[in-house]
C-alpha cells in the first residue's frame, strides 16, 4: 500500500504572517486590505510596509468570497486608436494609490464579443466595469448596472439612474469646429462620421454639425457621408468623396484615427492641404502633433475621461446609488491643416 505524501506546503505569504511582521492583529491588516472607515495613517503605511517587504499578495479568489476582489474591467472597442491610450492612461493614474487592478479586453466593435467579455468579467467577480464607446450593447446597459457597477465613456445618458457616463460636450465639440472652419474662410464644409445607429457620441456631433450649419447660414452645404471603421472603408469613402466633382472644401472627421487616414488618402491625390483641402479631426490624440500631420483637432481631454470613470467606478464599487453623468468642455486645438484661406 502506496502511503499518501503530506501535501507542499504553499510559500504563498498569508495574512497572519504580514500581520506579526507589523507587530499589529489579523484584524487590523483585514480592515488596511479593505480600506474600512477609521483606519489611521501610520497604521495603514505600517501594514503596507510589511506587505511590500514580504512581496504579499491577497488572493483574488478568497477576496470575491468576502465580497470584492478589487479588480476592475475595462472594455474597449478598439487597441488601435490611440485615443482609447489616453483614457487608458487616465484610469492608471487614478489607480495608482489604491488597491484596485485593471482587467482589459477588447470587443472590435462586435457585438457578441462585447457581451461575452462583459459576462466574462461579472463570471469573474470583477468589482465593477467601465465601457467605452459601446455601439451594441445600449440598450441592455440599465440590465448590466443593475448586476455590477457600471460607467460607460462616450455614450450620452442623462436620464438614466443606474450607471454613471463620462463624455464630452460632443454636440458643442462639432459646433466649434464648425465656426473654426468658417472663421476661416472654409464654407463648403463636410463631415465624415461612423456608420451607425446606436451611438449617441456619433448623434450629437452630428446634431452639432447640423445646427452650427444652418445657424451660420450655410445649411445648402450639410453633406454628412457615413462610413464603417475598417481603414478600407473608410480610404473607399474618402476617395469617393475628395475624387468626386463636388469635393468639399472642407472635411470634419469624426475623430482622429480616422482623420489621419484621410491625410493619406488626400495626399495620394495629390491634394494639398490646406490649400485643397482643410481637415479637421476629434480627440486632439498625440499624432496631431506630427509635423507631417499637423492636425487640428476637438481635444475632449482623453486622460481626464479616464480619471473621472475610475473614480466614479470606486464610488459606485463603495455604495453610491445616485448616477452621476460628468461631461468635459472641448476646445478646438488649431493647427496648419485647417490654416486661414489665402484671399
Amino acid at each position: 500500500m502506496v502511503e499518501a505524501k503530506p501535501g507542499k506546503k504553499s510559500d504563498r505569504v498569508t495574512i497572519r504572517e504580514v500581520a506579526e511582521d507589523a507587530g499589529v492583529s489579523v484584524a487590523a491588516v483585514s480592515k488596511v486590505l479593505r480600506e474600512a472607515y477609521g483606519v489611521s495613517e501610520s497604521l495603514r503605511n505600517k501594514v503596507r510596509a510589511s506587505m511590500d517587504k514580504l512581496n504579499y499578495r491577497p488572493l483574488a479568489s478568497a477576496r470575491g468570497m468576502r465580497g470584492q476582489t478589487y479588480t476592475l474591467g475595462l472594455i474597449l472597442p478598439d487597441i488601435r486608436n490611440p485615443f482609447f491610450a489616453d483614457i487608458l492612461a487616465g484610469v492608471n493614474s487614478a489607480l495608482e494609490r489604491t488597491q484596485y487592478q485593471l482587467m482589459m479586453g477588447t470587443s472590435h466593435s462586435h457585438g457578441p464579443a462585447e457581451e461575452a467579455m462583459i459576462e466574462a468579467m461579472i463570471d469573474r467577480q470583477m468589482d465593477g466595469i467601465i465601457l467605452i464607446g459601446t455601439t451594441k450593447y445600449v440598450d441592455r446597459l440599465g440590465h448590466l448596472a443593475r448586476q455590477k457597477p457600471l460607467v460607460a465613456i462616450g455614450h450620452h445618458a442623462k436620464s438614466n439612474t443606474d450607471f454613471d457616463t463620462v463624455n464630452n460636450d460632443d454636440q458643442l465639440g462639432a459646433r466649434l469646429v464648425v465656426k473654426h472652419l468658417l472663421a476661416n474662410g472654409f464654407r463648403n464644409i463636410a463631415m465624415l462620421s461612423l456608420a451607425t445607429t446606436t451611438s449617441t457620441i456619433l448623434a450629437e456631433r452630428e446634431l452639432g454639425y447640423r445646427r452650427e450649419m444652418i445657424e451660420q447660414g450655410v445649411g445648402e452645404n450639410i453633406n454628412i457621408v457615413r462610413s464603417p471603421q475598417t481603414l478600407r472603408e473608410v480610404q473607399i469613402a474618402a476617395r469617393r468623396l475628395l475624387g468626386g466633382p463636388d469635393r468639399p472644401e472642407a472635411l470634419f472627421c469624426w475623430t482622429d484615427f480616422i482623420a489621419l487616414e484621410v491625410i493619406s488618402v488626400a495626399t495620394e491625390l495629390g491634394l494639398s492641404i490646406p490649400g485643397d483641402l482643410a481637415i479637421v479631426g476629434y480627440d486632439n490624440t498625440m499624432y496631431c502633433d506630427f509635423a507631417q500631420n499637423a492636425l487640428t483637432s476637438v481635444d475632449q481631454s482623453g486622460e481626464l475621461l479616464g480619471l473621472q470613470s475610475a473614480r466614479l467606478l470606486i464610488e459606485r464599487v463603495r455604495g453610491r446609488g445616485e448616477a452621476e453623468h460628468f461631461v468635459v468642455t472641448p476646445r478646438v486645438v488649431a493647427r496648419n491643416s485647417s490654416k486661414r484661406r489665402a484671399v
